[in-house]
């Protein structure tokens, strides 16, 4: 028996998709629900498991083919037989009979209980628990709804999470890393890749389309690192996911973009959109480029939601797991080059946002500090520096540093609650 492995539809709008990497080669064992190949559209990158168990029996269609959606691009044999060599033309694979069902876009579950993990885990979760005897039950979930992460089982296993093999059991297989690109030989011409292309080419539209300007600000934060050194390990123990800063910056943002409503709007025509939600896109950098996911609605989240969406959304974009609705929606973007040691940028905007904030390393720096009698001394303290990129169609020069001079006020007296 064999079963058609289906170019996914990953969207309504999406018709087509790009086969950038088969990660598995004819002849391959495959489970299902394993990743099998990798592709990349107009809106993610994304990959797609296997629709059954058994032996990748045929390639149809060869990285860098573009096909429609439907298209049959491999052949599963369920029965073991042998395999055919992977396809060497770049010609596209016939498009699959109308009564095919189109692949899901996102991993599928296998069956399972709340106790197992079943509905709160991914297949590459469940099957590293496998591996390494972990009761999934026990292990605290980092991601939306407390969904287990590949890095919280990895965690747990590395703390001693794992239980003891069964006499006479085989060693827990070591989960292999990901492999890396080869790197450039310099002198080679090498085609951009899909999602290069795509950066590249909104860039230029967002250049061509606001009239970008930029301000910067400099924010002492060290009331906010030192309640993150305090509480960041008793947060994880808690709740199961690290304290980062970056829930800190976006929360600042959100009660700015609520007291400035012109900022979280859009130009459409010569109208003016404001937006009811506060969808804050999170850029992501990836090895092979940079994505923007969505926090929906985010005014409604907590100190606690906005962790935990952030993380969830850093995993699933370096993880593939990114929905074409992930990417779409944004009213305000956030950025952060400080990670990489910038002491600030002057970012692009995210079109149709009509603002992007940066964020900047932080650092300690001498500051001149006035205490309550108005004597000034010379002090260390923590300071980022913020940038807001803004569209000045819409948002006025005295608009923007209003608007964050809120974000610094926010972030200078922190006083909401962490947990």
């Amino acid at each position: 028996m064999a079963t058609d492995i289906i170019m996914p539809q990953m969207g309504e709008s999406i018709f087509e998709g790009t086969i950038t990497k088969w990660l598995k080669k004819p002849g391959d064992k495959v489970q299902r629900d394993e990743p099998l190949f990798e592709i990349s559209t107009d809106k993610v990158d994304a990959e797609i498991p296997a629709p059954a168990s058994g032996v990748l029996k045929e390639i149809k269609v060869a990285e860098g083919n573009t096909v429609q959606v439907n298209t049959v691009v491999g052949v599963i044999s369920t029965d073991g037989s042998a395999a055919s060599a992977p396809a060497k033309s770049a010609a596209p694979a016939p498009p699959a009979a109308p009564e095919k069902k189109a692949a899901a876009s996102a991993p599928a579950q296998e069956p399972g209980s709340e106790e197992d993990g079943g509905e709160r885990s991914s297949p590459l979760v469940r099957k590293i628990a496998r591996e390494n005897s972990v009761d999934l039950s026990q292990v605290p979930g980092s991601g939306l709804g407390g969904r287990i992460t590949k890095q919280d089982i990895l965690d747990f296993i590395e703390k001693g999470g794992a239980q003891k093999s069964a006499p006479g059991a085989a060693k827990p297989a070591a989960v292999p890393a990901a492999p890396s690109a080869p790197a450039p030989i310099p002198g080679d011409l090498v085609p951009m890749t899909r999602m290069r292309q795509l950066i590249a080419k909104h860039m230029v539209e967002s250049r061509r389309t606001s009239a970008h300007v930029h301000c910067m600000f400099e924010v002492d934060i060290t009331r906010i690192v030192n309640l993150r050194n305090k509480l960041k390990s008793a947060f994880e123990q808690r709740h199961g996911a690290r304290l980062t800063f970056m829930p800190f910056f976006v929360r600042a943002a959100i009660i700015a973009l609520q007291q400035f409503p012109i900022v979280n709007a859009s130009l459409e025509g010569d109208n003016i959109r404001y937006h009811r939600n506060i969808n804050v896109g999170i850029a992501v950098a990836l090895d092979w480029g940079l994505i923007v996911p969505v926090l929906k609605n985010a005014g409604e989240l907590n100190f606690l939601g906005l962790q935990r969406g952030i993380t969830d959304l850093g995993e699933r974009s370096r993880g593939k797991k990114l929905k074409p609705e992930d990417v779409e929606g944004s009213t305000f973007t956030i950025t952060n080059p400080g990670q990489f040691g910038a002491v600030f940028g002057l970012p692009i905007i995210n079109q149709p946002n009509s603002a992007i904030m940066g964020v900047g390393g932080i650092m300690k720096a001498p500051v001149v500090v006035t205490d309550k009698d108005g004597t000034d001394s010379i002090a260390i303290r923590s300071v980022v520096h913020l940038t807001l990129g803004y569209d000045h169609r819409l948002i006025d020069g005295a608009v923007a540093d209003q608007f964050m001079a809120f974000v610094k006020k926010t972030l200078e007296g922190w006083s909401e609650e962490v947990g």
